[in-house]
């Protein structure tokens, strides 16, 4: 599977985290501070947008670094994505992005 893809579907190569980040683009880390902080209703600043994309070594957000239960639970299970999990279908916590995204969860159902 494309690397780029994250373990929940998402397409990190399109993420404006990623995209300021291998641009070096201050204007647009403030901008997705911004638009996460309201989402997400928690303060997130620019700094704090900084990604190479979730399979991929690298820099990551705090939240993809250390507090997002999918990308945990992939890790730990060994898996390339969910779409290689048993559980794809019953799984609560991909069903919260995958519910919003139906690209993300075709992606994981034909492997690109």
């Amino acid at each position: 599977m494309n690397k780029f893809i994250a373990y929940c579907g998402l397409d990190c190569e399109s993420c404006e985290a990623r995209i300021a980040t291998i641009n070096n683009d201050d204007a647009l880390r403030r901008k997705v501070a911004t638009l996460w902080s309201e989402l997400n209703n928690t303060e997130i600043t620019p700094e704090m947008i900084n990604c190479s994309g979730c399979r991929i070594d690298g820099v990551k957000t705090p939240y993809c670094d250390s507090l997002c239960p999918i990308r945990a639970c992939a890790k730990q299970k060994e898996i390339e994505t969910c779409g290689a999990c048993p559980e794809m279908k019953i799984c609560e916590n991909l069903h919260a992005i995958t519910q919003n995204n139906e690209d993300a969860l075709f992606r994981l159902k034909s492997g690109n």
